[in-house]
């Protein structure tokens, strides 16, 4: 399978499938001599993690499978710091149950990748949906966090922060970064993100699933990083965001609401600050990207997570018969999933962040001279 890899300079590879022995990275292209704690490899991946409870009692949100998730550091990193070689990272899967997949090997759940690979390859690893698992994604999350420390080496400011913004249909009314991780839903509100909550569990009870909106925020990036055509910051952060699987659209800025707005009142009013050292803006409809460049102002987007497909109510599909024709069935899920991606998803929306970012700042030191 093709397009395992995503960056030009800092490059990471994922490798491993939902139901089999172990998944990991390659993270290559790191420059020597860099700092790298490992502590924060596993504190990326315990926010990831499934089977995780909040304040003592379980978290409607997510799935009850339980996965310690430990990384083990195969190479590329010595008494801290990086080797410039490849770093190898992997996790051992420990708490599958593949027995909970088998009426899915000859039929295709809606709302799954399923059909498509079936239709790619010809078969496909039903056991948790293989690759298009979100399992997938903790060796994304690993893989930023040694990203983010290769940009912090170079922007020493920088801050990603994503958060809950909408789940169940309940909006946060306002934004405080210190309430994130003080709700299971990793709402940046944590009274809607107990609103939130009440609803997800009465979806849960119903067997069925729901979506939200994700928002991240990243400051202390410097103007200047990005390529102005094909390798435009947006369309770097959008292609890596949309290869999350529960995402389904990304905007930034004012987004889609730049549709309605004057010229005059989508311009951000540039302002000369520190004693002209430099530029201020009085709005941010441009989600921190102008001409595919950052602009030294936040950037700012906003993600949409689907509902989770595997839900507990019976569903009408279709699958494939002895004689290999395709034919309308019902199906019912069995397993363990999550309710409502969007606490979980955070992690992994910062961690493609910071992997686009950290390829950036490195392709920069090329640009001028």
């Amino acid at each position: 399978m093709a397009q395992n890899t995503i960056g030009n300079i800092f490059k990471v590879t994922t490798f491993g499938e939902s139901h089999g022995a172990a998944l990991g990275c390659i993270v290559d292209g790191v420059p020597a001599g860099i700092r790298i704690d490992g502590r924060r490899i596993q504190d990326a991946l315990d926010r990831r993690r499934p089977g995780q409870s909040f304040g003592g009692k379980n978290n409607a949100a997510v799935t009850a499978r339980r996965e310690a998730d430990e990384a083990e550091i195969l190479s590329g990193i010595f008494e801290g710091k990086s080797e410039g070689t490849p770093i190898g990272i992997i996790i051992r899967n420990t708490s599958q149950h593949s027995k909970d997949y088998g009426n899915l090997a000859f039929t295709f759940r809606p709302g799954h990748a399923d059909f498509g690979y079936f239709a790619k390859y010809g078969f496909r690893d039903f056991r948790g949906g293989g690759r298009s698992s979100g399992r997938e994604t903790a060796m994304r999350v690993a893989a930023g966090a040694i990203a983010l420390q290769v940009l912090e080496s170079v922007c020493p400011k920088v801050k990603i922060t994503a958060y809950t913004e909408r789940a169940a249909g309940i909006s946060i009314e306002s934004v405080d970064f210190s309430q994130i991780e003080r709700n299971a839903l990793r709402a940046a509100d944590s009274r809607a993100a107990e609103k939130m909550g009440e609803r997800i569990e009465e979806i849960r009870k119903s067997g069925d699933s729901v979506g939200g909106i994700v928002a991240c925020r990243i400051s202390g990036i410097p103007a200047g990083l990005g390529e102005p055509v094909f390798g435009k910051l947006d369309a770097a952060l959008s292609g890596a965001i949309l290869s999350v699987g529960a995402v389904k659209g990304i905007e930034f800025g004012a987004g889609f609401g730049a549709a309605d707005l004057l010229g005059s009142e989508d311009n951000d009013v540039m302002r000369a600050a520190e004693g002209g050292k430099s530029v201020s803006f009085q709005s941010n409809n441009a989600g921190g990207v102008l001409g595919g460049i950052s602009n030294g102002n936040d950037i700012f987007f906003r993600v949409a997570v689907k509902a989770v497909p595997s839900i507990f109510k019976a569903q009408r599909t279709v699958g494939v018969g002895d004689d290999g024709l395709f034919c309308d069935t019902d199906l019912v899920i069995e397993g363990r999933h999550d309710v409502c991606l969007c606490p979980r998803i955070v992690p992994v929306i910062e961690a493609m962040s910071a992997i686009v970012l950290a390829d950036m700042v490195l392709e920069n030191r090329a640009a001028r001279g």
